[in-house]
């Protein structure tokens, strides 16, 4: 069992409000957690309204599925929301 964990840093720099950028996490993490068969949550940067910061796990069977969901996942993110991506952290854990 091989479990992936990935930091997302997103700028939004059209963000005025926290209200505003709730809406849009919620919209990112929906999408997310619909799309993929994973775990993802806003992790960080809570009290920054043009940083969003989210958490991803998924597990999967062996590395190459990690490597393809991880790839999806970065370009389902790109596509779907005009926040620019900062940087992306991942580590595939062996259980």
């Amino acid at each position: 069992m091989k479990i992936l964990v990935m930091r997302v840093d997103l700028r939004a720099n059209w963000v005025h409000s926290l209200k505003e950028k709730r809406m849009i996490v919620k919209s990112i993490l929906k999408k997310l957690q619909n799309t993929f068969n994973i775990s993802a949550s806003e992790i960080s940067n809570q009290e920054l309204h043009q940083r969003i910061t989210i958490g991803i796990s998924k597990v999967d069977l062996n590395d190459a599925q990690c490597n393809s969901s991880m790839e999806s996942i970065i370009r389902f993110v790109e596509e779907n929301t005009d926040a620019e991506i900062i940087s992306i952290e991942s580590e595939i854990i062996h259980y």
